[in-house]
C-alpha cells in the first residue's frame, strides 16, 4: 500500500510554517509521500467563537508562542522575522495551490510563501509578492493567478476548507495518515512514522 500523509496548514499558521519547512525531507526518508492541503483557519475560528487568531484575542498565549518559535527556529536553524502584522491573509496562495494540487512545484511554492511570510515579512496576500514568488520559480504567474481567482480556484479553496471541517481538523498544522488526526508540529514525526506502519 502506497504510504502518504496529508498535511493540512494554512499560511497564516506560525507552526504550519515550521512543518512546511520541515516535512519533505522528513517524508523521504521515510519514503512517504506529501499531499499538501491548504485550507482557511477562518472559518475554523468563527465556528470556535473567535474572531481573529487565538494567539491576539489571549496576549499571554501570544507571548508564549512568538518565544517559542524563537526557540524552536534557532533549534531548527530556520529564519524567523515576527511579521508586522499577523496574522496575514493566505487566500491567494492558498488558492493557487488548490488549482493546481499536482504540480510538481506545489512545496517549492509552498516553502516560498511561508519564507515571505515569516522569514522576510513579506504581505503574502499582496498579489505582487506572490507573482514575485511564482516569478522566482520560473512559472507564468498572471495565467496561475487569473486561473485561481476564477470561480472555480476560488470554489476548489472553499470546498477543501469545508472538508476540513468535515475531517473536524480544528487547527493547523494537521497531519492525516489513513483517516488518524495527528495535530501540531510536535506530531511531525509522530504522523510520518505511522504513515511507515511503525505504532510505537
Amino acid at each position: 500500500m502506497a504510504k502518504y500523509i496529508d498535511f493540512w496548514f494554512d499560511f497564516a499558521s506560525t507552526y504550519s510554517y515550521l512543518a512546511a519547512l520541515r516535512i519533505e525531507p522528513l517524508a523521504t526518508t521515510r519514503n512517504v509521500k506529501v499531499n499538501w492541503r491548504p485550507f482557511l483557519l477562518g472559518p475554523v475560528f468563527t465556528a470556535m467563537g473567535w474572531n481573529d487568531s487565538p494567539f491576539n484575542i489571549y496576549p499571554s498565549k501570544g507571548r508564549y508562542m512568538w518565544r517559542d518559535m524563537e526557540r524552536l527556529c534557532q533549534h531548527y536553524r530556520l529564519p524567523l522575522k515576527k511579521p508586522s502584522k499577523f496574522p496575514r491573509n493566505g487566500l491567494r496562495p492558498a488558492r493557487i495551490i488548490c488549482a493546481n494540487h499536482d504540480a510538481v512545484w506545489i512545496p517549492d511554492f509552498v516553502r516560498a510563501v511561508f519564507t515571505a511570510g515569516f522569514a522576510a515579512d513579506q504581505d503574502i496576500g499582496e498579489r505582487e509578492v506572490v507573482a514575485g514568488l511564482l516569478g522566482t520559480l520560473g512559472l507564468d504567474a498572471e495565467a496561475l493567478i487569473a486561473d485561481a481567482e476564477g470561480p472555480e480556484g476560488k470554489h476548489l479553496l472553499r470546498r477543501q476548507t469545508e472538508e476540513a471541517f468535515k475531517l473536524d481538523i480544528f487547527g493547523a498544522p494537521t497531519f492525516i495518515v489513513n483517516g488518524e488526526i495527528f495535530w501540531g508540529n510536535d506530531r511531525l514525526q509522530q504522523a510520518l512514522a505511522w504513515a511507515d506502519g511503525i505504532r510505537d
